[in-house]
């Protein structure tokens, strides 16, 4: 249903693969896992991309181990491909040509945090709530909350974003500076702390979202911010989704500072309550945040008010108190977990997408969205950090209803279609991995993809980071 692979790289020789990992078997010890438990937990198991497990799995636990991987698998011209904790959406740890995934979780270390500089260099293992733990007591956060607690490292390869993008922008905005390990085995220092540079090109940048393509990241030097005098969060229900959209639109081009606004369609609210034991009002939601000082939310919230009644909306509440914010946000970033509880079944499951557009065009594309939904009589509660023009749609279906299928593939690609007739993008953070390559020429052009694939054969000519990813086999 639009699932289906169609960019499979040749399979490594098995003999290169079995030199391989005898290699890595003499370097690594215990640290070379080969069973299939352990390698089927490091292909892709959140969508319904099938697990395309790897031969083997390395526990890295420092850079020098990396380097030794790529070595070792480049003189047997045999893949790699970087894991955090798998909490990607598109088949990015998948190893559909077989080969060596490197698992970095026990790369975990805070390696030095500038609280004068708003800055920290951290292991490409650091979990972003591991790293915020480790902030608060020096009044710092990094903002970026993809809702799953993924890796930082995998954050930065996928170009990951989040509920906070809206005020703080993405993981793009966010890195100074990285150490990559590239396919020879060197280290290849992107940046240093300062806040902008004009030196030379924008590596950085050009790492950041590559997925594992290009490169390994090792190390990361990150923007941090001060955690705010005063939180509130806030919510607010409307009469229809595109009544919601139309407040956004407002709040955010009369310049309310919101931190974070969320978008729950009627399906997802009840999803929520039924899941997290909420009794939010089953219509459109919007959750929101407010950060600054007391005078400063109280300001920002009265504000947002009286937008969202002159939108049709009804009681706006808000708090301060931690443990209502955190119970809401929990709620949220629970939502895909709230989504598979709706319906069971052996072959039920949901597919998670996402598209952006132009924050002007947000009402109609959701709008449009909803009505697809109830002509074609599908399920797909809609989430999203509509606050940037960013929305997920979670599609429940069963692959044993062959109509169901189809009504479902026509869903996701009309949404795509929808989207990019609007200016807008296939993806706004789940990236292209394996699911979205299909797309990436209606909205980028033949010239950006043989750009793309040229930068791809310079920097990884033996084309052994993480092959079938981005780039489709066919421009």
């Amino acid at each position: 249903m639009g699932l289906t692979i169609t960019n499979i790289p040749k399979r490594a020789e098995p003999q290169s693969v079995a030199s391989a990992i005898e290699a890595l078997a003499a370097r690594f010890g215990n640290r070379l896992v080969t069973s299939l438990a352990v390698r089927e937990q490091h292909g892709h198991t959140t969508t319904w991309l099938p697990n395309q497990p790897p031969d083997a799995v390395v526990m890295a636990q420092e850079t020098a181990d990396i380097q030794d991987v790529v070595r070792i698998c480049a003189r047997h011209s045999v893949p790699v491909i970087a894991f955090g904790t798998g909490t990607s959406l598109e088949g990015h740890v998948n190893a559909p040509a077989g080969g060596i995934c490197i698992d970095l979780r026990d790369m975990n270390k805070i390696l030095a945090v500038h609280a004068e500089d708003l800055d920290c260099v951290i292991q490409p293992g650091v979990t972003r709530k591991a790293l915020n733990e480790n902030l608060r007591d020096q009044g710092l956060f990094f903002p970026i909350d993809p809702g799953a607690d993924a890796s930082i490292g995998g954050m930065a390869a996928t170009r990951a974003s989040g509920t906070n993008a809206v005020r703080y922008g993405t993981m793009r905005d966010n890195i100074l500076a990285l150490k990559v390990v590239r396919g020879d085995g060197e280290i290849i220092t992107t940046g240093t702390r300062a806040k902008k540079s004009a030196a030379g090109y924008d590596l950085t940048h050009l790492f950041v979202g590559s997925e594992g393509t290009l490169g390994i990241i090792s190390e990361l030097t990150i923007k941090l911010r001060g955690i705010p005098e005063v939180i509130a969060a806030a919510s607010c229900s409307f009469p229809s989704v595109k009544d919601a959209c139309q407040a956004v639109i407002l709040a955010i081009q009369t310049g309310i500072p919101v931190a974070r606004i969320e978008l729950l369609s009627e399906a997802q609210v009840r999803a929520c309550n039924a899941y997290s034991k909420l009794t939010l009002p089953e219509a459109p939601l919007l959750l929101l945040e407010f950060h600054g000082s007391e005078v400063e939310v109280g300001e920002q919230s009265r504000n947002f008010g009286e937008i969202a009644k002159d939108c049709g909306g009804g009681e706006f509440t808000w708090t301060t108190r931690p443990e209502d914010r955190n119970k809401l946000w929990q709620a949220r970033h629970d939502a895909y977990w709230s989504v598979r509880a709706l319906r069971s079944g052996d072959g039920v499951g949901v597919v998670a997408t996402d598209v952006c557009v132009p924050i002007s065009r947000l009402a109609d594309c959701v709008a449009e969205t909803e009505a697809d939904l109830a002509r074609l009589n599908l399920l797909a509660p809609i989430v999203g950090h509509v606050g940037d023009g960013n929305f997920h749609c979670s599609l429940l279906c069963d692959v044993n209803d062959a109509d169901e299928m189809a009504r479902g593939d026509e869903f996701m690609h009309r949404l795509v279609e929808r989207a990019q007739a609007m200016d807008g993008t296939c993806t706004g953070e789940h990236g292209i991995g394996q699911g979205k390559q299909k797309y990436l020429k209606a909205e980028l052009g033949i010239e950006a993809l043989q750009a793309m694939r040229a930068i791809k054969q310079a920097l990884d000519p033996q084309n052994i980071f993480n092959p079938g990813k981005i780039l489709p086999q066919a421009l």
